[in-house]
């Protein structure tokens, strides 16, 4: 089997850690410590954010999308093959250089969606960036932490909590919709979706293929 090689690192703002870039053969990954965060390989669940998210918001005009976390671009290609030509998509992406890895190592996974004329990207903090905007988006679509909690950094806690969510809900249009993706279930989480007054349905999706891991991605609309 070919060996892992190192391409890249990069230190995450905000005392995040550092992640990784990692080549073996035509597979990507980019770890945080011992934690693969993502994988080219798979890419389902990543996918399935955005497609059932724009299944929510179809016949809108002009649909204005926020997708938090540009990772290996899977949510963000898959949104853009979903939306109407009229749409906006902002990608918040935290550390510079993964925008750099995306037009650099892992080109070919993102095929030119960063030069699509729909998007622009936000190298900044998502939480601040949805604290910023009232009424703003059809969509907010987050996929910045393996779950609802700061794995990447602790201060991204604060978008999981009431008070991020009460912000999230500010930042949407009238039935609007919050998606969040995670490795794995968090009843919760769920609870404070529901707290605040979304309405809020937690989907279980696969990895990649039918056999491919579970995943969930909840769907919470703004009533």
């Amino acid at each position: 089997m070919l060996p892992w090689i190192q391409l890249d690192r990069a230190t995450i703002p905000g005392d995040g850690g550092e992640l990784r870039l990692k080549q073996r053969g035509s597979e990507f990954s980019i770890m945080l410590g011992s934690t693969e965060l993502m994988n080219s390989r798979l890419s389902g669940s990543e996918e399935a954010l955005a497609t059932l998210s724009c299944e929510r918001i179809a016949g809108r005009k002009s649909p204005s999308m926020l997708v938090g976390g540009l990772g290996m671009g899977f949510t963000l290609r898959a949104a853009l093959g979903a939306l109407p030509q009229d749409a906006r998509v902002v990608v918040a992406e935290l550390v510079p250089a993964v925008v750099d890895w995306a037009r650099g190592p892992l080109a070919e996974i993102h095929k030119g969606t960063l030069d699509d004329p729909r998007v622009a990207i936000h190298v900044g903090d998502v939480g601040a960036l949805i604290r910023s905007k009232k009424a703003a988006y059809d969509a907010i679509l987050l996929d910045v932490d393996n779950g609802p909690d700061g794995l990447t950094r602790v201060s991204n806690d604060n978008l999981y909590s009431h008070n991020g969510l009460r912000a999230a809900m500010q930042a949407l249009r009238p039935n609007g919709v919050l998606a969040v993706w995670s490795s794995a279930p968090d009843s919760a989480f769920t609870r404070r979706l529901r707290d605040v007054g979304f309405a809020a349905d937690e989907v279980p999706v696969r990895a990649n293929s039918k056999n491919g891991a579970r995943h969930i991605v909840w769907l919470a609309t703004r009533r």
